[in-house]
């Protein structure tokens, strides 16, 4: 494969239908590539799902970008709230072509045809409700939010206040004699009979 450099890729279940059923007539489809950019699909999202009519949004993709697809759909359900999510997986099938770089050494093609089945998945997140039957359903989830809407988190105490109730008790410290404790058993020793 040294001298073969791949020439294109075709996946052939690029035409196939979505695989949910009763999708609004203006759902968005963003396909997330391994080159795509988290923080671009994220934007592109909440402003499509911010504006006015807009119910539904499809993130789609297949290969190495599958975890940035669930990464970006856990993103906008965090961001907008209140989303219903349906998560279909499956796999498509890729045709890679490799064609022969430089001049034509004594092979007998010069033209090679790799076919793959790659992971692909599907998420469906949308205002309205979704049918909690289908296969893949997750509900909104509720997360709690402060007066300015953003998730809090509880303190358990901050590091100055560690700090003091450390330095209090070591200001009582006294030396104690240490207990004897039995030395472990050394196993190198140890002859079994």
């Amino acid at each position: 494969m040294e001298n073969l450099h791949r020439v294109r890729i075709v996946v052939e279940d690029e035409g196939k239908a979505l695989p949910f059923k009763d999708l609004h007539p203006h759902v968005a489809q963003m396909r997330v590539k391994e080159g795509s950019k988290i923080r671009n699909l994220v934007r592109y999202a909440l402003t499509y799902m911010e504006s006015e009519g807009t119910v539904q949004i499809i993130f789609g993709a297949y290969g190495q970008a599958v975890t940035k697809a669930i990464t970006c759909a856990e993103i906008l359900k965090r961001q907008v709230g209140g989303l219903h999510q349906i998560t279909k997986i499956q796999y498509q099938t890729l045709q890679e072509v490799w064609e022969q770089r430089g001049p034509v050494i004594k092979s007998p093609a010069s033209c090679l045809t790799v076919y793959k089945n790659c992971p692909s998945i599907y998420i469906l997140l949308s205002k309205y409700p979704l049918d909690p039957q289908e296969d893949g359903y997750q509900p909104p989830q509720n997360l709690p939010t402060g007066e300015t809407g953003k998730r809090t988190f509880e303190s358990h105490g901050s590091t100055d206040s560690k700090r003091q109730k450390t330095n209090a008790s070591n200001e009582g410290y006294q030396e104690e004699e240490a207990e004897e404790v039995e030395e472990p058993l050394d196993c190198s020793t140890v002859s079994w009979t």
